[in-house]
């Protein structure tokens, strides 16, 4: 009797494989989008939210691994990886299923407004339905992907993210040169003691230490006032398509507009969550299976959390003063950037660190020439921008950020430098745990 009904579930597994055996691969870029739209509700920090971003794909990559043997297990290149199991009950479920259910879950547990997901499970349980899922199998898969959650969760705990808070109240340095709150909002220092977090791949938040910023000065000879200077033309001189570049890489999660008396908060996707909608479009395009899908995602994820790490370190190590409290206080006190300032120090420049670190590993896993549109930023009414690499895209991340007004050119450069480091690492690691390339001639 018990051969009978082993039997039995081998016909309906084998059934039920053959039925869906196309994968559920298009509702993962919608899965991590839901988390970008919680985060963007949360005004979560550029920092956090590539942090959040890498556990939630480590949820889902874990269970895939399970699965299939091909992938490698996380522990070959995530240094704290603690070996997180998948117990079924020796019920049959769909890891899939489980997968893209544990990147919402994973967001529910771990994002300040994480209930808000609880609808996006609901629409997504309801979209399995629609695929005809047997309940039995929804209900084993949701099973498993909220023990593989809260596994994770367990894993992040001891991270330094839950200490930050008690950590030293950071102040400004007095003294010219030093950082210092800018308007309009003069909000104060975003994660001073980010550094402390623990990275996933790299082995230390000062592994990849930048070169040495241009020093201070005020000198109208100096090379620092030249970088101001060019700031501060290329501020005057903007043309049309400059704008529009700076306006498509901003990812300001929270930029404040006065009007008189009058202020108003406007919320985008941080850098992290523009990268991560990039991945699926890429992954879209390459017409990639749901295994290297959520590959893809999780080593993009992980990538841009340690580049964070990384960056925030040099930045508070520095603590270099911004464009606009220079120029305003030495040159102009009118002038004003195009975008706004973001809320931390300027040395290096954090897109240009995490976009060099990000565009380095997707080239590694898609091609040098991969060409893509990228329609991140249309739900903020700009334009979609095409990009003949993901390098390319980087690059002009990275300009962007002399366009925008808040960054020198030293911080952009150095910051590329560093931001290829750091993707070179990563590279190092998940080749030799034997990831390799998931499309194009590499494969």
């Amino acid at each position: 009797m018990k051969r009978l009904t082993i039997l039995l579930l081998f016909v309906c597994q084998l059934g039920y494989t053959q039925q869906h055996k196309t994968g559920f691969t298009d509702y993962i870029q919608p899965s991590v989008f839901s988390l970008s739209m919680v985060m963007m509700h949360d005004v979560v920090n550029p920092p956090a939210a590539c942090r959040f971003y890498a556990y939630a794909m480590m949820s889902a990559y874990s269970i895939v691994t399970a699965h299939n043997g091909q992938i490698p297990d996380a522990s070959t290149f995530i240094r704290s990886y603690p070996g997180i199991v998948v117990h079924d009950g020796g019920h049959m479920y769909d890891y899939r299923i489980a997968a893209v259910y544990s990147i919402l879950e994973t967001g529910k547990l771990m994002l300040p407004s994480g209930f808000m997901l609880e609808k996006d499970e609901e629409k997504l349980l309801l979209l399995f339905k629609k695929d005809k899922v047997p309940d039995s199998i929804i209900r084993n898969s949701v099973a498993v992907a909220e023990d593989i959650a809260r596994q994770t969760v367990q894993w992040s705990r001891p991270d330094g993210y839950g200490k930050l808070s008690t950590l030293v109240r950071y102040t400004p340095t007095k003294g010219e040169g030093y950082w210092y709150p800018t308007p309009p909002a003069y909000i104060e220092a975003v994660e001073p003691h980010w550094k402390t977090i623990r990275p996933m791949i790299i082995d230390s938040c000062n592994q990849f230490v930048p070169l040495a910023p241009v020093p201070f000065s005020k000198d109208t000879a100096s090379a620092f006032y030249a970088l101001n200077r060019e700031v501060y033309d290329a501020g005057v001189n903007l043309n049309m398509d400059q704008r529009v570049i700076a306006s498509f890489w901003d990812c300001n999660p929270f930029a404040v507009s006065t009007y008189g008396h009058m202020a108003i908060g406007f919320k985008k996707i941080t850098p992290g969550g523009h990268w991560m909608n990039v991945t699926g479009i890429a992954a879209r395009k390459a017409a990639l299976d749901f295994d290297k899908t959520v590959l893809l995602h999780t080593v993009a994820a992980v990538t841009m959390m340690d580049a964070f790490i990384s960056c925030w370190d040099a930045k508070y190590l520095s603590n270099r003063i911004r464009p606009e409290t220079y120029i305003n206080r030495y040159m102009d006190v009118k002038w004003k950037p195009l975008l706004q300032t973001p809320p931390f120090p300027e040395y290096t420049s954090g897109h240009s660190v995490v976009s060099s670190a990000v565009a380095t590993v997707l080239t590694y896993m898609l091609g040098d020439h991969f060409a893509y549109e990228d329609n991140s930023e249309e739900m903020f009414e700009i334009p979609a921008r095409k990009f003949t690499s993901f390098l390319a895209a980087s690059k002009e991340a990275a300009i962007s950020r002399l366009y925008g007004g808040i960054h020198y050119r030293d911080a952009i450069d150095n910051g590329v430098s560093q931001g290829y480091k750091i993707g070179e690492k990563v590279l190092e690691k998940i080749k030799a745990a034997g990831i390799k390339p998931v499309y194009g001639s590499g494969m």
